[in-house]
């Protein structure tokens, strides 16, 4: 039997989920990069299974649920209660440092010193990221604000759409429906 109208409803709630995340990163001047243009999502159906996953580069959680810093962090926001931190040793030493580089040297982007002569694009990254390091990450939910949004909505429009998929496999013949008197 075809879960047309299913599939139809899985398909919006992860088109919505994707959009809708990448709108957050724009509004938060974080669009058109890298992880804006990473996300996406996958379908994989088979004869009683949909599988949906969505993807987006490995930095994308970290930004989502912000991290911990190792001296402060953002009490006003989630980062506050993620479960990513710096300094906890789980991560590449050096990670933060080399990504940061990467970005100001892309960006062409250094501080200056007191004298006013432009630092290296090695010294500029380690002050940002020894700041980061400090002050942690503030979290921006673009990710899960649309997807646990979108999924208060989806059991309803489930149900809606198997009603109808199965109400169309009857009429289509699809489904055999025996009725025996006892």
């Amino acid at each position: 039997m075809d879960f047309k109208n299913v599939n139809d409803v899985l398909n919006g709630f992860a088109q919505y989920v994707v959009d809708s995340s990448k709108n957050n990163l724009i509004v938060d001047n974080k669009g058109g990069g890298d992880l804006y243009n990473s996300i996406k999502y996958t379908e994989q159906k088979s004869q009683d299974v949909f599988l949906y996953e969505f993807l987006m580069e490995d930095y994308g959680p970290y930004v989502d649920k912000g991290v911990k810093g190792l001296t402060s962090t953002y009490p006003e926001t989630a980062s506050a209660l993620s479960k990513f931190q710096y300094g906890s040793g789980t991560g590449p030493k050096g990670g933060l440092r080399e990504g940061i580089k990467k970005w100001v040297a892309e960006k062409r982007f250094q501080f200056r010193d007191k004298k006013g002569k432009f630092l290296s694009y090695e010294s500029t990254a380690y002050i940002i990221a020894r700041s980061i390091y400090n002050k942690g990450l503030k979290a921006n939910l673009f990710f899960t604000q649309p997807f646990e949004l979108g999924l208060r909505e989806l059991p309803l429009m489930l149900k809606d759409a198997f009603s109808l998929d199965i109400e169309n496999g009857v009429t289509e013949g699809d489904i055999k429906l025996t009725i025996k008197r006892t």
